[in-house]
């Protein structure tokens, strides 16, 4: 196979990006909590419970992709590491909804 002086990934390393990505957007909900919190918003949207699950998709994405790391078994790294990629992509994906329920202000 060419490769042209790219890196071919066969799957086996994305705990590691995952880990370091989902840490940084967990930080990222824990902003956007505060900021409703100081703001006084929580009591008039849904964001805060929205964000909350965001942020449990993304905690649990970077304990099952650090237990992958740290798994000394093969099967149970893959395994790991694909249930860490659900909840990660869950994440993203709530993120994103609360991102266009904020920029088009959707909740009053």
């Amino acid at each position: 196979m060419i490769t042209f002086g790219l890196k071919v990934s066969t799957g086996m390393n994305k705990s590691s990006h995952i880990l370091s990505t989902s840490s940084n957007l967990l930080g990222l909900c824990f902003i956007v909590l505060t900021s409703l919190k100081v703001l006084k918003l929580q009591e008039s949207t849904i964001i805060d419970e929205i964000t909350g699950i965001a942020a449990i998709g993304f905690m649990s994405s970077a304990i099952l992709s650090f237990l992958s790391i740290r798994s000394g078994n093969d099967k149970a790294t893959v395994r790991y590491e694909n249930i860490a990629e659900f909840f990660f992509m869950t994440g993203l994906i709530i993120m994103f909804i609360i991102t266009m329920i904020i920029t088009f202000d959707i909740m009053k």
